[in-house]
């Protein structure tokens, strides 16, 4: 499937790939025979047109999609994005892939594709359901950058990731958390769930950085993928 040229560039062959969806733009060059179509994620609209709290949340699932193109037909195409480090994570079925739509540069199509919210059903943390819940995700977002809806990838195939300064992969499945600055996360795979906790009171939590505020926990079994710098893709 996906091939890493180097760090910043994989080369994938579209037919063998049974097609590629990849952000807008990622495309470097191709030979063959390929055609790019727009493509859309399910979940990503539906919901924008609505009024009040709905429509808040269906502009946020809206803003977690980025702009993608499918690639079909045969041949061979480059991908990579901004001069980004790319990372190609090997999916197998029953486990998932959680990542921010900016931070995924392609996936192959057969890849079972939905937008989720990052917030825990738990509650631990999470801000608890209704509309606490949701202004609180809301304003999770608003500190940490993360947002309050995330992609998840299911199935068999394979995805590439996108990081400033290189990835860091942590496993997940000891007796303690591993605990990640929403800003450093880029995804995770496995059966891990995801908890955002805030750090300090909403109060105190204004005007300082998302590490102080809130922290990202994450428990269960798999890898989270951490990018070596906190900036923003």
């Amino acid at each position: 499937m996906f091939e890493k040229v180097n760090g910043k560039v994989v080369k994938v062959n579209v037919a063998m790939a049974g097609g590629v969806v990849a952000r807008n733009g990622a495309m470097l060059f191709y030979t063959g025979d390929v055609s790019f179509a727009p493509h859309q994620v399910p979940g990503a609209q539906g919901m924008g047109g609505m009024g009040g709290l709905m429509g808040l949340a269906g502009r946020a699932m809206a803003g977690e999609h980025e702009r993608t193109m499918l690639a079909q037909g045969n041949g061979e195409v480059h991908y990579g994005f901004a001069g980004l480090e790319v990372h190609v994570v090997h999916m197998q079925p029953g486990a998932a892939l959680r990542v921010e739509a900016s931070r995924l540069l392609a996936n192959t199509a057969g890849l079972q594709s939905s937008v989720v919210s990052v917030m825990s059903s738990g509650g631990g943390g999470g801000g608890g359901g209704g509309l606490m819940g949701a202004l609180r995700g809301a304003a999770s977002g608003a500190l940490t950058g993360q947002g309050m809806f995330t992609t998840q990838l299911s199935g068999q195939g394979a995805a590439v990731l996108l990081a400033h300064g290189g990835f860091l992969e942590l496993q997940v499945g000891g007796p303690n958390p591993i605990v990640v600055d929403p800003q450093a996360f880029v995804a995770a795979y496995g059966n891990v769930q995801t908890e955002l906790k805030s750090a300090l009171s909403w109060r105190d939590a204004v005007g300082r950085g998302s590490g102080e505020a809130m922290q990202l926990h994450c428990v269960g079994q798999g890898v989270v993928y951490v990018q070596a710098s906190e900036e923003k893709l």
